[in-house]
């Protein structure tokens, strides 16, 4: 036999640990990702400024720019949707050996093997991002709500067929 009381405080004490819990959780998210985007932000400016100080921009530089614009991009993203792309670090990989490539063609003007190994990967990293795309396009994960979104549906009525409907 149940006492209700003790099984009506017992899910208080769930509620409110939950709650607590979400709250904490999207707390540190939201700040970490302010963090990431500023550090991001932070660091373009500065490469950028020693860019213009230089006198001069090469294609290196440029691809850096184009790292930090992807960076940027997967925190915009995490922020509008709560998913982290992967696809996006994929690009950030390419990108980077894109412009070890070309850093060490132009420096070093030898051919060799390492030439083959990082094109390599570019290609490696480009069918892996074919491959995450046709699986995403053909087995599309279930989302989860946030808790926010769950507050509001359960205040609103269910229609007829919606998934939420209990």
């Amino acid at each position: 036999m149940k006492i209700k009381w003790a099984e009506s405080l017992r899910e208080s004490v769930h509620d409110l640990a939950e709650s607590l819990g979400n709250l904490f959780v999207e707390s540190f998210h939201y700040l970490a990702l302010f963090a990431i985007g500023g550090i991001t932000a932070w660091a373009s400016i500065a490469a950028f400024l020693g860019m213009v100080e230089k006198g001069h921009i090469t294609v290196d530089d440029i691809l850096l720019l184009f790292i930090y614009l992807e960076l940027g991009a997967m925190v915009g993203i995490y922020f509008k949707t709560n998913h982290m792309p992967v696809r996006f670090l994929i690009y950030v990989a390419i990108t980077a050996l894109t412009r070890l490539l070309i850093s060490d063609v132009s420096h070093h003007n030898g051919p060799g093997m390492g030439v083959v190994y990082v094109s390599a990967a570019i290609l490696l990293l480009a069918l892996s991002i074919l491959v995450v795309r046709y699986a995403s396009s053909q087995f599309p994960s279930v989302s989860a709500d946030a808790p926010r979104r769950r507050r509001l549906q359960s205040s609103q009525p269910a229609e007829a067929g919606d998934p939420g409907e209990t």
